[in-house]
């Protein structure tokens, strides 16, 4: 039998009808998996971590598409997926009586965490996609950052020739102070 008004952002099936609340994760082991673009070239990434409904996704959704669509063969890409059911219970209702009904999905979306790309075409302009990103922020609720992968390439570059040149100020030092500030191991 068809649920009604399902949304195409919900699971066919979980393995337990309701869950625990649960906590927003906190990177904290070094790892950077989602936090990059992979698939596109534009992308929004939270600043701090929240849960996002599923219909907070659905319209961010319907907005870039609405804005990107003048571009022929761009393509909108979700990094996120609201599994996590919600439940709740009604209004004035006494206490007791077991978890509540299920009323929506979510999902944890962790501080630095991508929630969408952009990319498809060549033909998708930075302006058109920062535009479009910027009125998707307007239905999140936390703050997002525009995300742009020659930006980041640009300053991944910047990154490596500054350690390329710490070597040589090293050095420089170790002649100044007349000890090695690295520690060498000796046979």
């Amino acid at each position: 039998m068809a649920r009604r008004h399902r949304s195409h952002l919900a699971p066919r099936r979980t393995k337990y009808r309701k869950a625990q609340k649960g906590r927003v994760p906190l990177p904290t082991g070094g790892s950077t998996a989602g936090t990059t673009l992979t698939i596109g070239r534009y992308g929004m990434r939270v600043c701090t971590g929240s849960r996002l409904t599923a219909a907070q996704l659905s319209a961010i959704q319907l907005t870039v598409k609405r804005k990107i669509k003048v571009c022929k063969g761009a393509k909108f890409y979700f990094r996120v997926f609201p599994d996590i059911p919600v439940t709740r219970k009604g209004n004035e209702v006494r206490m007791g009586k077991g978890k509540g009904a299920f009323d929506h999905w979510v999902c944890r979306v962790p501080p630095g965490r991508v929630v969408f790309e952009l990319g498809g075409t060549d033909e998708l302009r930075p302006e058109l996609a920062k535009e479009a990103i910027r009125l998707a922020a307007h239905k999140m609720p936390v703050r997002v950052e525009f995300l742009d992968r020659e930006q980041l390439a640009r300053a991944a570059r910047l990154a490596a020739k500054k350690d390329a040149a710490m070597p040589q100020q090293q050095q420089q030092l170790e002649k100044a102070e007349g000890v090695p500030l690295t520690a060498t191991a000796t046979a």
